[in-house]
């Protein structure tokens, strides 16, 4: 499992709801951000590539997945230059990688 709830948690503050409610969100938005991403990444779009970075940082990091944070800020940061495609490329398959598993484990375990 490479998520975690306890930043989650803390902030629902015991509030089931909220915590399915952000966890749905997140299986809702997130696939959607990904592939605006990558079509980003493909497109060299580097506006969009930062914006949808930045979208999907606070996210991952609701949900504990602080390497995958690191990724996203790592995109994020390096959108902001064209330069930076080469490398843009390499770090995204980790980032997509990692989200694809966490949807896939989210919906095990929340039955969603």
């Amino acid at each position: 499992m490479i998520y975690s709830l306890d930043k989650l948690n803390e902030m629902a503050d015991g509030d089931d709801d909220f915590v399915l409610s952000v966890i749905t969100v997140f299986l809702e938005e997130v696939p959607q951000d990904l592939e605006d991403l990558e079509k980003a990444i493909q497109e060299d779009d580097h506006e969009n590539v930062y914006k949808l970075a930045h979208k999907i940082k606070p996210n991952v990091d609701i949900l504990g997945m602080e390497q995958t944070r690191a990724i996203a800020l790592e995109i994020e940061t390096l959108g902001k230059d064209e330069k930076n495609k080469d490398i843009i490329e390499a770090r995204f398959p980790a980032l997509k990688k990692d989200i694809h598993q966490v949807i896939s484990e989210l919906r095990k375990d929340f039955d969603v």
